[in-house]
C-alpha cells in the first residue's frame, strides 16, 4: 500500500499522508515516542496510478480513514460490524435498518476503493452482498 522511499524523497510527485510515512532509520520509538500497533504492509503505491477525477478525491479523503482503521487491533471491526449486521437481523423495525446503515456504507466504501484491482467474480460478489444490504435495510425500513 504504501511506499517506503519513493513518496518521502525530496522532489517526488505526491507526497506521502503524513499517517502513512515510516520513521527514518535510527528515529523509531524511543522516549516520548509511542510505537504504532502494527506497521503498514509493503507496496508499491498508497494511490491507483492515473485516477483522476472523484476517484482520486475519495482515496486521498480515505488515506487517513484507512490508515488508522489498519492500526486499529485486528478483531474491533469485524465484531463491530457483525454485532451490527446481526443487530439489523434481530430487529424488525426502523431501528434494525438504522443498525445496518453502517455496514452497508462501510462495505460499499471498501468495494469502491478496491474495485480497481478486482476480477469479474470480486465485483460480482461485491454487488451482490450490496444488494442483499439494502434489501435489508429497505425491508427494515417497511419497504416490501
Amino acid at each position: 500500500m504504501a511506499d517506503k522511499s519513493s513518496s518521502d524523497r525530496p522532489g517526488s510527485a505526491r507526497p506521502a499522508h503524513p499517517l502513512a510515512r515510516r520513521p527514518a532509520p535510527g528515529r523509531g520509538p524511543g522516549p516520548g515516542r509511542a510505537a504504532p500497533r502494527r506497521p503498514l504492509p509493503p507496496g508499491e503505491r498508497f494511490f491507483t496510478p492515473g485516477a483522476t477525477g472523484v476517484r482520486q478525491k475519495v482515496e486521498r479523503l480515505s488515506a487517513a480513514p484507512l490508515v488508522f482503521l489498519f492500526q486499529l487491533p485486528r478483531w474491533i471491526l469485524p465484531v463491530l460490524l457483525v454485532v451490527l449486521l446481526l443487530a439489523g437481523f434481530a430487529v424488525p423495525s426502523f431501528w434494525g435498518g438504522l443498525a445496518v446503515l453502517p455496514v452497508v456504507a462501510f462495505v460499499g466504501w471498501l468495494a469502491y476503493m478496491s474495485w480497481p484491482s478486482l476480477r469479474a467474480g470480486g465485483r460480482i460478489l461485491r454487488v451482490a452482498l450490496l444488494t442483499f444490504l439494502l434489501l435489508l435495510v429497505a425491508d427494515r425500513f417497511g419497504a416490501f
